[in-house]
């Protein structure tokens, strides 16, 4: 039997692999990235991942089970805690201010990805909400995975790959799959098509991500 999330995959596929070999990605894992594309991806993913544990919170509230509220909880404490303690910690060694958490301006991707899990999670169904957060989680276990083996010369870019590749984060990451899962096995065909749409959107935002990074994304009135 196919499972939900296979199905999710397939239907990403072209996004899944535009992510999985953006020159942002790829030029990370060879150690060739500009740092200041790396600040820039730095900075807006603080941002989002400030939200992104927020919207853990939400799901926490909306799961009907004690065990699952629990996990949801302790992914936001720890899981993404985690992550952004490493991003403090490339910031300080990047040489940027230490202030950089309260002073950040979000650009117009990661301002819209964050709207786009709140939207989900404040008018939607647990399902739904888990599904617009697996895509970051999935997305970065499997880059993680899929460049194990590459030896950026950066130490940033270094340690970076090898958090996402850790079995620690794989580990979580496959909670979350598992949870959908189960959520889509109880939810009607309605249901899952909006699953469906808010993982899409979701992958989505993703890939620009990288591009926002990269490419030095402005607000229209700042270029």
């Amino acid at each position: 039997m196919t499972l939900f999330t296979d199905e999710l995959k397939v239907m990403t596929a072209k996004s899944w692999e535009k992510s999985m070999t953006h020159p942002f990605v790829v030029e990370l894992t060879e150690g060739t990235l500009p740092e200041e594309a790396f600040k820039r991806y730095l900075v807006q993913d603080m941002y989002y991942l400030n939200h992104y544990s927020k919207i853990h919170a939400l799901a926490a509230v909306q799961a009907e089970e004690t065990a699952v509220t629990h996990m949801l909880l302790k992914q936001a404490q720890e899981t993404i805690a985690a992550e952004m303690l490493m991003h403090t910690e490339h910031a300080r060694l990047l040489g940027m201010s230490t202030t950089i958490q309260t002073d950040i301006r979000p650009l117009p991707t990661a301002y819209g990805y964050t709207s786009h899990l709140y939207r989900v999670a404040m008018a939607g169904s647990l399902g739904q909400t888990i599904a617009g957060l697996l895509p970051c989680y999935w997305l970065y276990a499997d880059i993680g995975s899929y460049y194990r083996d590459s030896k950026p010369v950066n130490p940033l870019y270094a340690s970076w790959l090898e958090n996402y590749g850790s079995e620690l984060f794989q580990k979580e990451t496959q909670v979350q799959i598992d949870l959908l899962n189960r959520l889509a096995e109880l939810s009607s065909e309605a249901e899952k098509e909006k699953m469906r749409d808010a993982f899409k959107r979701a992958k989505e935002y993703e890939l620009a991500f990288w591009e926002m990074a990269y490419a030095g994304e402005q607000w229209p009135s700042e270029k």
